[in-house]
């Protein structure tokens, strides 16, 4: 366990690129789904994240998320449409946080097409944001989740900003605001220069109070953990939120991991 259940007075935030599930692999491999599953349910379990954020994970493998968080609920659909395609979904404890709004967009000069790309990606990229009031404490805040694209720094840059945009813009910007995903370039890459440096939210990587692990790179492939290598997938917020710790769930050396990529972990205050 790494951070666990969240006390009342906060909020345990996680985001986690589950690796979709292949065709291509057999029992035994370190990418097979029907092996990783398991690994995946067990990590859910016993860490019980008060809002999670899961990028790459298709229609078919959500259900092992939900029997692994029975008291949560979830928004967000395939970036084809429907449940076609990956999924940059939000999670949430449906008990403490109340959905009062939520919505979709694709990564593309057209954000309410489905399907839409328009920035010589090939792949069709999302974001799903929420915003919820926690029953606890009363405040109103934004969850912003999103999978930008692993081949175009371009399509990555004008993410960036339709992200920077949507977080100022009159509906959304007087609140507290939360970002999870998998941004495919290291911080202080342009497209995190765009949100942090010359944007609107800070790293709580940088900002948060203490450091549960080491600087693992968030995606390990696999493999063991290495400290010091890239971070590829952020945790971002608005200035006033307080992350009192955050974390990177690599898994040791010898063991078999749920995804190629680390899962990571904030604890929250607000209010």
């Amino acid at each position: 366990m790494l951070f666990g259940p969240a006390d009342p007075k906060h909020l345990h935030l996680m985001s986690f690129n589950i690796r979709m599930a292949s065709d291509d692999t057999r029992p035994g491999d370190s990418d097979h789904w029907p092996d990783r599953a398991p690994l995946l349910d067990a990590l859910l379990r016993t860490e019980q994240p008060t809002l999670l954020g899961v990028q790459e994970g298709t229609f078919p493998q959500l259900p092992v998320i939900q029997r692994a968080l029975p008291a949560h609920r979830m928004v967000g659909s395939g970036r084809e449409g429907g449940s076609a395609g990956e999924h940059a979904a939000i999670f949430f404890d449906a008990e403490r946080l109340h959905l009062e709004a939520w919505d979709q967009l694709w990564l593309s000069d057209t954000p309410r097409l489905v399907g839409s790309r328009t920035w010589g990606n090939q792949v069709t990229r999302i974001l799903t944001w929420a915003r919820f009031r926690d029953a606890n404490t009363g405040t109103v805040f934004v969850h912003v989740n999103t999978h930008f694209d692993h081949e175009v720094e371009e399509a990555r840059v004008r993410s960036a900003g339709l992200l920077a945009g949507l977080v100022t813009s009159p509906e959304l910007a007087e609140l507290p605001i939360l970002v999870t995903g998998d941004f495919n370039s290291p911080a202080l890459s342009p497209a995190w220069q765009a949100l942090v440096a010359r944007g609107p939210l800070v790293d709580l990587w940088e900002s948060a109070d203490r450091r549960a692990t080491p600087a693992w790179g968030s995606f390990p492939d696999y493999g063991p953990p290495v400290e010091g290598a890239e971070r590829i997938d952020w945790m971002l917020a608005s200035p006033d939120v307080h992350a009192e710790k955050i974390g990177i769930g690599a898994v040791p050396a010898g063991r078999p991991a749920p995804s190629d990529h680390a899962p990571l972990h904030a604890l929250i205050r607000l209010g």
